[in-house]
């Protein structure tokens, strides 16, 4: 074979206008990929919109802020959202967390009633409401109560379903939540609502900015009991078949860029929804080079969205969703 006998592949012929590479790309990111998290907070001031310092354009907002911000976005195209509570009072139980009249609770009324097609997603964990902040009960000593910590989590799960959320996600990682929720639910009559697990979480230093956000910062240790080593992908395949069983309807890998080998490892393991949660650290790194000039935002935000859907996300968790939608309305 030879350049002169023309014998050799003529890849670029598919690359030569923006009309036959569009004709030809493999993965697009769409709305519809695409799940904004937020961060509402329990405050006595409707204009509550609090900066949150390590994560450059994002904030904590009170009820009204949420549903001005939210509204914004719905305009652009978002369909779905994820919510954060941060109450006023933190005890060791997170009563705060299954409140009937808590901050999460409330929150989702407010944006099913102003929203009725915004699918309404909500985190399940105990880490924002516990004084202490870890994400169960803890025992003297600092051990955390796998069992006791389950029941509570299903406990918030129903509140949340009952206030109208389409949709809960429990990220703890405590055993045999997903069951405990999966039967509490059923046995109230919500058989039709769906289960996000974060099925593979890691024990992540890409976690930092998130906890000023959520005010959820550990008093003492760790997390490392209950989520995963990062070392670990073999047992993402135990994890996630684990919560499959038990009645998970999708399954998650969090965080994402550096967990890339997990996520496709998933996508070729199971026929089942396979979301990825784009976390605060690898947002606040792209938001630090950004805002130094070092990189191009937007071609390095759609890129790693890209990146993600490549390797086999069909749910794109990101706190770039109202930017990436408003690029891809350009």
């Amino acid at each position: 074979m030879s350049i002169e006998s023309g014998e050799f592949h003529r890849g670029r012929r598919l690359r030569r206008s923006p009309g036959i590479r569009a004709l030809v790309r493999e993965n697009e990111i769409r709305p519809a990929d695409l799940v904004m998290p937020y961060f509402v907070a329990e405050t006595d001031d409707p204009g509550f919109r609090k900066p949150i310092g390590s994560m450059p354009g994002q904030f904590q907002l009170s009820l009204q802020e949420l549903e001005k911000q939210v509204g914004a976005a719905v305009k652009d195209g978002l369909l779905a959202v994820l919510l954060f509570g941060i109450p006023k009072v933190k005890d060791e139980l997170a009563t705060q967390a299954y409140a009937d009249e808590g901050i999460v609770q409330e929150a989702i009324r407010r944006l099913k009633d102003s929203f009725p097609e915004l699918t309404v997603i909500t985190d399940v964990c105990l880490c924002e409401y516990t004084s202490h902040g870890h994400c169960g009960i803890v025992q003297k000593g600092g051990a955390i109560l796998n069992d006791p910590s389950v029941d509570l989590l299903a406990k918030t799960a129903l509140s949340h379903v009952r206030a109208g959320a389409d949709m809960v996600a429990p990220s703890d990682m405590m055993d045999g939540r997903v069951l405990a929720i999966r039967e509490l639910l059923d046995a109230n009559g919500f058989v039709e609502t769906p289960i996000m697990s974060y099925a593979v979480k890691y024990a992540s230093a890409y976690y930092g900015p998130f906890r000023e956000a959520a005010e959820s910062t550990p008093k003492f240790g760790d997390r490392k009991t209950h989520q995963m080593d990062p070392a670990n992908v073999r047992e993402a395949l135990r994890e996630a078949a684990a919560d499959l069983d038990e009645g998970a309807d999708i399954i998650m890998v969090k965080p994402g860029l550096p967990y890339l080998d997990v996520l496709r490892l998933l996508r070729d393991e199971f026929d089942a929804p396979v979301a990825v949660y784009n976390v605060s650290g690898e947002y606040s790194m792209v938001k630090a080079a950004a805002l130094n000039g070092w990189i191009d935002e937007e071609r390095v935000v759609l890129e790693t969205m890209t990146g993600f859907k490549r390797a086999g996300a069909d749910i794109i968790i990101t706190y770039h969703a109202e930017d990436v939608l408003r690029w891809l309305n350009k």
